[in-house]
């Protein structure tokens, strides 16, 4: 296929992308140098425009086809880094202490450029295609912001498609799923205050870290006795802090955790009953508790048309056997969710292999699957836009 073999030749200059950006890593909405970096090449590829600072450090680029399209098709990168202080030993291993690109950002970004490469060489589509180069996904909801900054409307974007590699899957690969294929995430933190006081006359006290437990555990019932055991629902308390030394009741406590959720209903229903029981809970044992409930990223849903023929795209580009089109839900959060909120679109997951762990230490983004991914973005684009003939 042309597109692949063309992608192919550009493997050397991607993995020197890869891992100058590997070894660069930033945070959050402060992407600025990986943003110059992106910049400086798509204005070495020669594409029509270059917006920059959108969402703080977000990057978007036109490319101008031939002849016109009433399809505009989005393809997004996210380009955020990680607080994890790398354990690779690479050469190309972060320079930045405490910071590394543990998700494959770094990745995404090089795939992202290569099929920008690509396009702005060959221009055989119709229309316009819309680069989108995002910060902060890592917590930060750049999505969500770029969203907010009008970037659908403002390039008339009628369609969006991401991916996301996953270590394990066969290299190459990939798998999606019409409707939700990555979880809502919501986080909630219960502010306990009761009577401290001295260990040994406990009775002059009103012990915060028993309501704690008794909180902490009841919490747990949400899933087990309020959700139907079809629902897929996930309440994790991933925090608790109380106390100072062995002798002493303190007189607050503090827990914290997550909650992962696929439909509006039973999102609030898990946040309604955390109400109740930290209510009840606090008065059984005499304690002020309360909760603060944060709603995060909603879930990824994907729109069936687009799924069906993102699912078609990858098949020609990775080969019918190496696509799976109805794959996990997968309980993980993305805010490309926002996007696919804004636009119909797809997600998809592409295999990058045996490796270490998303958001582990020792991970590193496999550079032999970047021009498949590159591949599947242009040649989607390509079919979404053909040119007339």
């Amino acid at each position: 296929m042309p597109v692949v073999n063309r992608i192919a030749d550009y493997s050397a200059d991607m993995t020197a992308w890869r891992r100058h950006l590997h070894a660069h890593p930033e945070l959050n909405f402060e992407c600025h140098t990986t943003a110059d970096f992106v910049v400086e090449r798509l204005r070495e590829f020669g594409v029509d425009e270059i917006h920059e600072g959108i969402a703080t450090s977000g990057v978007v680029a036109v490319i101008q086809g031939r002849g016109t399209s009433e399809r505009i098709t989005g393809l997004r990168a996210d380009m955020d880094a990680l607080p994890i202080a790398e354990e690779t030993g690479l050469d190309h291993a972060s320079t930045a202490p405490g910071k590394m690109h543990a998700c494959g950002h770094d990745g995404h970004t090089t795939m992202l450029l290569g099929a920008g490469r690509y396009l702005a060489e060959t221009r055989n589509f119709a229309g316009r295609i819309v680069l989108i180069f995002q910060p902060a996904e890592e917590g930060g909801g750049g999505a969500g912001v770029m969203v907010d900054d009008g970037v659908m409307d403002r390039f008339g974007i009628t369609e969006v498609y991401a991916i996301h590699n996953v270590p394990g899957l066969v290299q190459g690969s990939f798998t999606t799923r019409t409707g939700p294929i990555m979880a809502a995430v919501d986080t909630f933190e219960v502010f306990i205050t009761g009577r401290g006081g001295h260990g040994a006359r406990p009775q002059e006290t009103c012990d915060p870290i028993i309501a704690l437990l008794g909180i902490s555990n009841a919490l747990q019932t949400i899933v087990s006795r309020n959700a139907s055991a079809l629902d897929k629902l996930v309440v994790s308390i991933t925090q608790v802090h109380a106390g100072t030394t062995d002798n002493v009741i303190p007189e607050t406590s503090y827990i914290c955790g997550t909650v992962r959720t696929f439909s509006p209903d039973v999102q609030d229903m898990v946040e309604r009953r955390m109400k109740e029981i930290v209510a009840g809970q606090a008065a059984s044992y005499g304690v002020d508790a309360r909760l603060a409930y944060t709603r995060g990223y909603p879930a990824t849903v994907n729109h069936a048309n687009q799924t069906a023929f993102a699912a078609e795209v990858a098949a020609e580009v990775a080969g019918a056997s190496a696509v799976t089109s109805d794959g996990p839900m997968e309980m993980g959060a993305e805010d490309f969710a926002y996007m696919l909120e804004a636009r119909p679109g797809a997600y998809l997951f592409m295999g990058q292999g045996e490796s270490a762990g998303l958001h582990h230490p020792k991970y590193d983004f496999n550079d032999a699957v970047a021009p498949t991914g590159a591949s599947f973005f242009a040649r989607l684009v390509e079919r979404a836009q053909p040119v007339a003939r």
